[in-house]
């Protein structure tokens, strides 16, 4: 398979000069050559073979009092190795035209390797106005985001995810106003037994729902955003009985940026409902329950996760991350709860960076410091009783960018 896609790249790549000459459109490639290497003191939450960090594993307690998550670990990681195309078209009426393809080698968290498609849309632009129908970043991960040498770009303070839409914007010199219409695709919401789906939202009938507006100069933003996501848990009850039954959540989000010369200052803070698809904390519990269908309800908890990252520098260019998230619970009384870190209270994160750039070239040294507080979920899901596990990792990473 991989030596099928490598013959049909290089045969597209060696007919460029020919795609080049059809009339109105343009082709540019881009791509890079990454390698990672990393040590952690402890085990953690992670996926994609421990390139995407999360925050440290909770105490795993043998018969003898020792914990099992109590190792370290070494690892090299090169499969965010990419490339990417990016075209221009022929105008449709008063529209311009383009498009961008990229890919890696990521896999997911189980097949690693394997091609995966990263962004894929056509765009279309007039004036102040544009549309991207197709698969690229989550909106609520692109108000704002940071400029980090990790992988995980900030998850889980910051969301992330890449996911087909509809996304429109308009822009003009003093603010921008964004709407999209979102699907799951590669991420997707958990569900009864902490299984994630598509089949949750596909089966509510209503796409996840975003807008934001932002006010903005030469040098700084600032913005709020909104963001709404009903899914449908389940079809059937245990008793057996064809049920309606719905999680609603509604995520709200500040943001602002400060960027002049060599400085850059980006903020961000989430108060979350049941968003756990985009690589962050959060889920639902059940509420009440029919005694007769075995319907139930239920209420989406609470999370909130700021993060501030400040960047300075050119050919050498050094930053620090700080990152902070806390568990609010629900405001119903819940039991049977669903998602990601129901068991944890909070999670703080600092991390600092310093990168040698130069063309086509970028070396990087990050250290980051990472402390979860795991506990019991109280009768509202607020988690009591706490400790703390905390993981150090050293990262380093070499890209080769063309």
């Amino acid at each position: 398979m991989c030596k099928r896609f490598v013959l049909i790249l290089l045969t597209a790549i060696s007919a460029l000069p020919l795609m080049a000459q059809k009339e109105n459109f343009g082709y540019k490639f881009y791509g890079q050559v990454r390698n990672d290497f990393y040590f952690n003191s402890r085990q953690n939450n992670e996926s994609v073979d421990g390139a995407l960090l999360s925050y440290p594993k909770a105490k795993s307690l043998d018969p003898n009092g020792e914990d099992i998550n109590a190792v370290s670990n070494l690892n090299m990681y090169n499969m965010h190795t990419r490339l990417g195309v990016d075209v221009t078209g022929p105008a449709l009426g008063k529209w311009k035209t383009a498009a961008k393809i990229e890919f890696d080698f990521r896999g997911n968290s189980t097949t690693l390797g394997i091609v995966r498609m990263r962004h894929a849309y056509f765009q279309l632009t007039n004036e102040g106005s544009s549309f991207i129908v197709g698969q690229t970043w989550h909106p609520l991960n692109n108000t704002v985001s940071t400029e980090l040498m990790n992988l995980n770009v900030g998850a889980p303070y910051q969301p992330l995810g890449r996911v087909p839409q509809i996304h429109y914007q308009y822009q003009d010199q003093a603010f921008k106003f964004r709407a999209a219409a979102i699907w799951q695709s590669m991420v997707a919401s958990m569900g009864p037994g902490n299984t994630r789906s598509r089949e949750y939202l596909r089966n509510s009938k209503i796409p996840e729902l975003f807008a934001s507006l932002d006010v903005h100069d030469a040098n700084s933003t600032l913005g709020v955003a909104i963001h709404f996501m009903s899914m449908v848990p389940r079809l059937k009850s245990d008793e057996g009985y064809k049920v309606d039954e719905r999680v609603n959540g509604i995520t709200l989000e500040a943001h602002g940026r400060y960027k002049k010369d060599l400085l850059t200052i980006s903020a961000k803070s989430f108060l979350n409902q049941n968003m756990n698809q985009l690589n962050t904390l959060g889920g639902y519990g059940v509420s009440s329950t029919d005694p007769r269908t075995g319907k139930k309800e239920y209420a989406p908890l609470r999370i909130s996760h700021s993060w501030l990252n400040i960047m300075y520098g050119g050919k050498w260019r050094g930053g620090v991350f700080f990152g902070y998230l806390k568990n609010l619970g629900a405001t119903k009384n819940v039991s049977e709860l669903v998602g990601n870190g129901t068991n944890v209270d909070q999670l703080a994160t600092a991390s600092a960076e310093i990168t040698y750039n130069l063309p086509g070239w970028k070396f990087g040294l990050e250290y980051n410091y990472s402390t979860a507080w795991y506990g019991t979920p109280d009768a509202k899901a607020r988690v009591k009783d706490t400790y703390d596990v905390t993981n150090h990792r050293l990262l380093f990473a070499a890209l080769f960018q063309f």
